[in-house]
């Protein structure tokens, strides 16, 4: 006979020369972690009871832990059954009861009957039965991760793309998939490379369709943002307030013109007052929404690859990761969302993903007013936020350049945060620092221009260490006069 391990009902049936026992347990269904369970024991029998033995079995099989014991000598609720002449069948239960269920007791569980030989009561004649207790444990946790980001943007070729849903605790696996504006994708599956993990089937129904996206595509706007790109094609030189609400038509690059040799003009070394604002913040250059050529105007095809993995503790680690040719185009603000499915649960979890261009980020700089030698930091504030209001997805990557030359230790660019000036010199007084945030669905710069100071310790060092050189000078005159007098005192 077959049948599932932890459905079938085991059986076992001793025939005796004068009587019988059939022990039985109860099929059990899968128990979620933390609830309540009670195992079931009915035997049969129409001798008398010796004594009930419950086990729980551990290591593979090769070891037993008694949970309990009813012994038919020291208990008088059966002595109606001591009387080994009575030929009636009589039905018992034994039941064992399992509180708030943890992943430890997941696992085969014996039942042991043993009754008096009828022949002779000397002798004890044993049964016994098996039940496997399945646990189930729902995830713990749910995300949704960009693979192979922080990234650049690039505007001359397509790029695949490929989201990744980790699943963290469940018992058993969990079914993922994954949806885009609240609809669920049509995934074709992708052989995985080298043979590793498993691919979940078409299950979800193979291809996606032709039928058009939402309307993002049309949006006339990104025409007219992205005619900076075609002016750069055609060799004409880009404007820093390009598309910036607010500069159009004022001709204005916030302090154009003015580069390291403006020290002395802006209170640098040779010392005017200071000015009262040390940064100066020029507006960004969007070009988050410069879309190449290359973009295709109908859907994608999504492949879907799944792997799973067995943690410590006996819970499955799931990957699920879903690829396609990313059009920044097309899915720019689209909602991606992972769902999952698992019998412990009562409905699916979700994790959600808006895809985002960065916009332009917000500068600090410290100290406030810079001073020659002094440690300049220039740092990214805050989180990237949308423009629909939500975290930039995937993470900006962020590059710092210095506008028409290298950085201060020589470097082209650095990436980064935050960037790092030590000891500046005044040769840096003027220069412009660009910081390009940029992920796979766009791009866009600000710029912020250093000011450095004349630094009072440093003159004052200068002063002392002149005057210094005076003094020296003066004692070995007089020395070399002292000398003189003393070699004409002797000649004379």
């Amino acid at each position: 006979m077959s049948c599932a391990f932890s459905q079938c009902l085991i059986v076992y049936i001793l025939d005796l020369a004068v009587g019988y026992l059939t022990v039985t347990l109860e099929s059990l269904p899968p128990i979620v972690i933390g609830d309540t369970v009670t195992l079931k024991c009915n035997f049969r029998t129409d001798g008398n009871l010796r004594e009930i033995v419950w086990f729980r079995v551990t290591e593979g099989g090769s070891a037993k832990q008694k949970i309990f014991t009813y012994d038919a000598m020291y208990n008088s609720n059966f002595s109606h059954m001591e009387d080994f002449r009575r030929r009636e069948d009589l039905v018992y239960q034994s039941t064992v009861r399992l509180p708030e269920v943890q992943m430890e007791d997941d696992g085969p569980y014996e039942c042991h009957v043993g009754i008096y030989d009828k022949a002779s009561r000397d002798r004890v004649v044993l049964a016994s039965g098996t039940i496997v207790l399945t646990v189930m444990v729902p995830p713990k946790s749910i995300s949704v991760v960009a693979a192979d980001c922080p990234a650049p943007f690039n505007r001359y070729e397509a790029q695949n793309f490929t989201l990744i849903c980790i699943v963290m605790g469940g018992k058993p696996a969990p079914m993922v998939y994954f949806k885009r504006d609240s609809e669920l994708i049509d995934v074709f599956p992708s052989i995985m490379e080298g043979g590793g993990g498993q691919s979940q089937g078409r299950g979800l129904a193979g291809l996606r369709g032709s039928r058009p996206l939402i309307s993002r595509d049309l949006d006339d706007t990104k025409l007219k943002k992205s005619l900076s790109l075609l002016d750069q094609d055609q060799g004409k030189p880009p404007h820093l307030d390009h598309d910036t609400p607010g500069t159009r038509g004022t001709g204005k690059t916030g302090g154009a013109g003015e580069g390291p040799g403006a020290l002395g003009e802006r209170g640098g070394v040779e010392g005017s007052e200071p000015s009262p604002t040390t940064t100066e913040v020029i507006p960004e250059t969007v070009v988050s929404r410069e879309f190449p050529r290359w973009v295709q105007s109908t859907d994608p095809l999504y492949y879907f690859q799944h792997r799973r993995q067995v943690s410590s503790d006996g819970t499955m680690e799931v990957r699920a990761m879903l690829t396609w040719s990313l059009n920044p185009q097309l899915d720019n603000d689209a909602l991606f969302s992972c769902e999952v499915k698992h019998p412990a649960l009562s409905m699916p979890m979700q994790a959600e993903v808006t895809l985002s261009a960065p916009r332009g980020p917000k500068l600090s700089m410290s100290p406030g007013k810079a001073k020659v030698g002094d440690t300049v930091r220039i740092t990214v504030q805050g989180l990237q936020i949308s423009s629909t209001g939500n975290m930039v997805f995937p993470e900006p990557l962020f590059t710092w350049t210095r506008v028409g030359g290298n950085l201060l230790d020589g470097r082209e660019d650095h990436n980064g945060r935050e960037l790092v000036l030590e000891r500046v010199p005044a040769e840096l007084n003027g220069s412009m620092f660009r910081c390009t945030a940029q992920n796979p669905l766009g791009s866009t710069d600000t710029h912020t221009r250093l000011i450095v100071f004349e630094n009072p310790r440093l003159k004052k060092g200068r002063q002392h260490f002149v005057a210094d050189a005076a003094y020296c000078n003066e004692a070995l005159e007089l020395t070399t006069m002292l000398l003189m007098l003393a070699v004409t005192w002797e000649m004379t």
